[in-house]
């Protein structure tokens, strides 16, 4: 009985601190806007550029714009409706997207802009187009800069620590609009000659060949013998492999192909399973082959059933079955060691998943090209006109001109996480507890995956939710240089004309996941950590 009234007690102290923490995010959110509004509807005269102006239905358009900004206009007086009547007027409308009935409230309604276009639809649509930009962003750069990290940390002070210890602070110091600049020339101009006439040259293959062959071994790292071996197989392969996709015009069209994706299927099993819970354990091992074989048999299964999607949500919907029968896999037939099987599996699932799915972009290619010799344009979101509605070219148009501004998003936030994760990492293998489980004899790869990694982590949950919204910011910037019509161009179009509704409707918005995400880093604290749990 103690025991459930103490559990009781903790449930009741948790669902306290999280009502909590949601309204002081309302609280927060309820004064920046307060603050912005003001701010912005006493930035300048909304009606400036129509009293100046000689046209004869001058004062009719003075009307018609001071109806669009719910202004109250006497042509005998000159004042406006008081400030914080029309922030009343714009909050309730706003308040009504948190009503589904729209009988307690009202109506969803984020305003009109100067000329009478709804905010709600432009919001809607310049938001998901950032989202995707943001997101993908975020998560190559977690995903490569943790990794990246904690090998530095593992090997630090080796060639490879110093070499990403200069490239991250060469990416850190670049400015956004100039690696914009130096994307576009590089990336999208250049790359698009060469695609008029696709083939590896030989001076193209040796410097190719060169690179690889001393990057890879110091990835790899080794002694010396074996990383001289290691460039040197790499040198031969590349001088061999390079010319043959020249000879089958594999940048035309690429494919991956059935024996790739079996083979990375076997390898990301076998992979996962020395990493997570060793070689030694072999019924983690057969769940992660036997996922690799489900997916090897559904690449088959749902080829045709792809090719004739017509939107996002079939591949979704095959994408979260797939989570599912993989975590079932794991948790039925992992044994004493499900937790490392779930993880196995699912790791494997997702990765050959996403292998599928480069498999059908790599066919859709062709199309592509076809409905635009030049892939990459260095403007917009979307190619305009495009002249085809086909799901799978459509889409690899969306990722193609999503290409340049994630590149560029990616390298500011990725010498971030991996600076941090580094720092933390070499913190936290120095704790006591690190060296007594060493001391006891616990293998390297749990020490390092199970006791010194989840802590490290615990700064990294505060680095994400301020960098996100950071990106979201920077955002802005990144979508003017590349000609983007989302929230960018709603923001400052909106603080150009005085027009309070779309500016607030972006500030509201990344205010919003801004502090969304600060509450998730105090929920993840408590996860990665057991003693900071309320």
């Amino acid at each position: 009985m103690p025991r459930r009234g103490y559990q009781r007690k903790a449930t009741r102290t948790v669902l306290k601190y999280t009502l909590k923490r949601f309204g002081r995010l309302f609280i927060v959110l309820f004064g920046a806007s307060i603050l912005s509004y003001y701010l912005i509807v006493h930035s300048g005269d909304p009606l400036q550029s129509l009293r100046e102006s000689t046209d004869a239905d001058a004062e009719y358009q003075m009307e018609v714009r001071a109806q669009h900004l719910n202004l109250m206009l006497p042509w005998t007086d000159e004042y406006y409706l008081p400030w914080y009547e029309r922030y009343w007027d714009w909050l309730t409308g706003v308040l009504g997207c948190l009503d589904p009935t729209d009988r307690i409230i009202g109506a969803c309604d984020w305003g009109t802009t100067i000329n009478g276009g709804d905010v709600t639809a432009q919001i809607a649509h310049a938001a998901q187009v950032s989202l995707r930009l943001v997101l993908i962003a975020t998560v190559m750069a977690i995903v490569l800069g943790v990794l990246t990290g904690i090998v530095s940390a593992i090997r630090q002070y080796s060639s490879f620590d110093y070499a990403m210890s200069f490239l991250m602070f060469l990416f850190w110091s670049l400015p956004p609009f100039w690696a914009a600049v130096i994307a576009k020339e590089y990336l999208a101009i250049r790359y698009n000659d060469w695609m008029a006439d696709p083939h590896f040259s030989l001076p193209m293959i040796a410097v190719i060949a060169v690179v690889l062959a001393i990057a890879v071994p110091m990835v790899l790292g080794g002694s010396a013998r074996r990383r001289i071996i290691t460039g040197a197989v790499m040198f031969v392969y590349t001088c061999t492999v390079l010319p043959l996709l020249d000879h089958i015009h594999f940048m035309e069209h690429p494919r991956l192909g059935t024996g790739f994706v079996a083979v990375a299927g076997v390898v990301l099993a076998v992979g996962f399973t020395a990493l997570i819970a060793g070689m030694q354990n072999r019924r983690v091992l057969l769940c992660g082959l036997a996922v690799a074989g489900l997916g090897i048999i559904s690449y088959f299964v749902t080829w045709d059933l792809l090719r004739g999607a017509q939107g996002y949500l079939l591949p979704l919907s095959l994408f979260a079955l797939t989570i599912v029968i993989c975590v079932a896999v794991g948790r039925f037939f992992g044994g004493y060691a499900r937790g490392q099987a779930t993880a196995v599996t699912t790791l494997t699932g997702v990765l050959l998943s996403g292998l599928i799915l480069l498999d059908h972009y790599m066919y859709t290619w062709p199309g592509l090209l076809s409905a635009k010799p030049r892939p990459i344009r260095t403007i917009g979101a979307e190619t305009p006109n495009l002249g085809t509605n086909d799901f799978w070219v459509v889409s690899l148009d969306h990722l193609s001109q999503l290409w340049l501004p994630t590149v560029v998003m990616m390298l500011t936030s990725l010498a971030t996480y991996t600076r941090y994760t580094r720092s933390s990492m070499l913190e936290v293998v120095q704790q006591d507890y690190i060296r007594t489980a060493r001391a006891k004899g616990v293998n390297e790869r749990t020490v390092i995956l199970k006791h010194a990694f989840r802590n490290a982590m615990i700064p990294l949950a505060t680095l994400v939710a301020f960098d996100f919204a950071g990106l979201i910011g920077g955002a802005i910037v990144m979508e003017r240089v590349f000609g983007w019509n989302s929230m960018g161009t709603m923001f400052v179009t909106g603080l150009g004309n005085v027009d309070p509704a779309p500016v607030m409707a972006v500030i509201i918005f990344t205010g919003g996941i801004a502090v969304m995400f600060n509450f998730i880093a105090d929920i993840l604290y408590a996860v990665l950590d057991p003693r900071i749990r309320v």
